[in-house]
């Protein structure tokens, strides 16, 4: 079953405790685990931008995130792996779990058609 691990920074105070090789080290045992499906690191948030559309079909666009939050939303994995027992214990041995991150995991809906 597939499952996205959406990633989440903690706190822009904190200083981060993990490393660019900690990272590196966590994408190379999801890909030699064989349950990579997809994945990317997101941007800076400066370089979001927001739409949204009223209900008379008016389009209003602005700069940064679509709400005030301490936490970003940093990037993601999908995985495949057997059930959602398997797919938290990779979320908890992502680099993104700690430092006050979050890492919120949902299957992913697959529809006939």
């Amino acid at each position: 079953m597939k499952y996205m691990m959406l990633i989440y920074a903690g706190s822009t105070d904190a200083a981060p405790t993990c490393t660019f090789e900690d990272w590196v080290a966590y994408d190379k045992d999801v890909q030699e685990a064989g349950i990579f499906v997809a994945g990317h690191s997101l941007a800076d948030l400066t370089t979001a931008t927001t739409v949204r559309v009223d209900p008379s079909g008016e389009r209003t666009v602005t700069d940064g995130p679509f709400a005030e939050t301490r936490e970003v939303l940093g990037g993601y994995y999908v995985i495949d792996v057997p059930n959602l027992d398997v797919a938290l214990d990779w979320a908890a041995r992502c680099p993104g779990a700690r430092d006050g991150g979050t890492m919120e995991v949902r299957p992913v809906a697959e529809f006939e058609g």
